[in-house]
């Protein structure tokens, strides 16, 4: 062990990598010993088993920050054209990687649209303070879509719109489902009447984003998308007091 301090590098250099391995090892000394191993480790196996740690870690990393470069570049190219009009070279040379770097993340572009719709309306969707009304998720989803204009309207053109909105039915669904559930903490709803009013609210929900986007996400009809919204506030409790018995006079 004592060879390893005759080194060439200056002392106070040594004592910041000292300072960076005793910070890097309190870290990450949880997260290892909650495997269990730690015990059954030599001081040897136990440095190895850190080392692994380590680059399992930088790896990961490493992936998520080349992800994100994708991410971003195909968002930049989507706010200047059409889906059908970027193709996987498009991206790859936009965000600085290869064709391969993109297939080993994703298997085609598809993929790659599949998960930005899921990562950026979750993150929409459900970002602090949670909605707690009907109106406020109609009016989150709006403002997120009139933010990205654009984009959301070369998505909307594709040739796989199908595809697509199926997908975001998904991820919508989700956060209508969570809406239900928060609304009816005070009731005694069936589990069975959740996913049925979930999938009512959620229906209305895409099918007034869709004639907005059917007509070009005018102002008017973005108006007249906020008036049904204002009209259907408070539906949904008394929906599900109706399902369980209890609505008031």
């Amino acid at each position: 062990r004592r060879v390893l301090f005759r080194s060439s590098i200056p002392a106070h250099r040594a004592g910041m990598l000292f300072l960076h391995c005793v910070h890097t090892f309190t870290r990450i000394l949880p997260k290892v010993h909650s495997t269990g191993i730690l015990q059954k480790l030599s001081e040897f196996g136990m440095i190895q088993a850190v080392r692994q740690f380590l680059h399992k870690e930088r790896s990961m990393d490493m992936a998520q920050t080349t992800k994100n470069a994708i991410r971003k570049g195909f968002l930049d190219l989507l706010e200047q054209r059409p889906l059908d009009k970027i193709s996987v070279v498009d991206i790859a040379d936009h965000c600085g990687v290869n064709r391969n770097t993109f297939y080993y993340y994703y298997c085609d572009i598809y993929a790659l649209v599949r998960e930005v719709l899921e990562t950026e309306l979750d993150r929409v969707l459900n970002a602090p303070p949670l909605c707690t009304s009907w109106y406020q998720l109609m009016m989150r989803v709006t403002a997120f879509m009139r933010a990205n204009r654009r984009a959301v309207y070369h998505l909307y053109q594709s040739s796989q719109r199908d595809l697509l909105e199926r997908e975001y039915y998904q991820v919508v669904y989700g956060a209508v489902e969570d809406l239900v559930r928060r609304t009816a903490e005070d009731l005694p709803l069936a589990e069975t009447d959740v996913p049925s009013t979930a999938a009512v609210y959620t229906a209305t929900l895409v099918g007034l984003l869709q004639s907005w986007l059917h007509y070009g996400m005018k102002h008017d009809e973005e108006q007249f998308v906020e008036r049904v919204t204002r009209l259907t506030e408070g539906t949904l409790r008394h929906a599900l007091e109706r399902s369980c018995g209890v609505e008031k006079a």
